[in-house]
């Protein structure tokens, strides 16, 4: 690795996220940086992958405050992401947060990109009856924890830049969101957005995207920015996911109330996800401007674009 080039540790290294921006640096051999590659296991075959490809790759779990300050140490910036459907834990998140943050600025970091949503609490309040409470005290448990530590960030005054990320639409293959075979034999696409449109990405571009963020130098840090591959509604994807499997897909668009009653680990978060999303439309669109993130990722795939690559990955009901 050159001494010359400002390294970037990036947190979930083997995960969408942060395998996207690790592979990104990676293919920018002439660029202005150098990765660090952090993961709980160095021995994984994703993480020896990454080291095959010329990533320096350390271990560190994300709960061993020790370990996060060895491996931001003599780094630049880092990229950092929590998981929260690994233990569907508010303040596991908020902890992993505080954990990064001390180490960040111990560390020095000039940079960091935080990965967060929107605290949904800002728009409809705990005791709204139109969307349930849960846990006593979210309405989307894992948009507001995540929105509530960007706080953190700043109370720790670390240089940060607030990425609020868009809907995976790798959630298709490995979050069973894909179209499911109904009774008449169809393929019907269910989600509870209405006509409204759902800002999605490829998992990947918001890896490229973060290298963009960083790539700009210090123009983003203290603000937040959206990212998004399109604005699709659910009518739509279901064409695209129609042409892209050669079969028909029906959009089946039912009711957030629906959606938490289908009983999934996670449907009740998830549905007052979509219903967020759906009531407050025009302000979600409006953080995430497509034209923006392709400036930062020229690359930028859009559905189609995503579906010609992953349509056979999809498991089909």
């Amino acid at each position: 690795m050159s001494g010359s080039k400002k390294v970037i540790a990036v947190v979930g290294a083997t995960g969408a996220q942060g395998g996207g921006l690790v592979r990104s640096i990676l293919a920018d051999p002439d660029g202005p940086f150098a990765v660090r590659a952090v993961t709980r296991d160095v021995k994984s075959d994703a993480a020896r992958a990454l080291a095959a490809a010329g990533a320096e790759v350390v271990a560190a779990d994300i709960d061993d405050a020790a370990a996060v300050r060895r491996a931001f140490e003599g780094a630049h910036g880092a990229y950092c992401v929590t998981f929260f459907w690994a233990h569907f834990s508010p303040d596991k998140e908020l902890s992993e947060v505080r954990t990064m943050a001390d180490a960040a600025r111990a560390a020095g970091l000039q940079h960091v990109v935080w990965s967060t949503l929107e605290d949904t609490r800002r728009w409809i309040r705990l005791d709204d009856p139109r969307m349930p409470t849960l846990m006593g005290r979210y309405k989307v448990p894992h948009f507001d924890a995540k929105g509530e530590a960007d706080q953190v960030w700043r109370d720790a005054g670390v240089p940060t830049t607030f990425l609020l990320t868009s809907f995976y639409w790798d959630n298709l293959i490995h979050f069973g969101m894909g179209p499911k075979r109904g009774a008449d034999g169809k393929l019907a696409f269910v989600m509870p957005m209405g006509d409204r449109p759902l800002p999605g990405i490829a998992a990947e571009d918001i890896g490229r995207c973060a290298h963009g963020v960083f790539k700009r130098g210090h123009e983003f840090i203290g603000r937040t920015v959206g990212i998004a591959g399109g604005h699709l509604t659910g009518s739509q994807m279901a064409a695209s996911l129609g042409r892209a499997l050669g079969q028909e897909v029906v959009y089946q668009a039912v009711t957030p109330a629906a959606y938490r009653g289908f009983g999934f680990p996670g449907a009740d978060d998830l549905g007052n996800m979509f219903q967020f999303k759906h009531d407050f439309n025009e302000d979600f669109c409006r953080a995430r401007s497509v034209e923006f993130s392709r400036s930062l990722n020229p690359a930028l795939q859009d559905f189609d674009a995503w579906l010609a690559a992953n349509a056979k990955r999809i498991p089909i009901g």
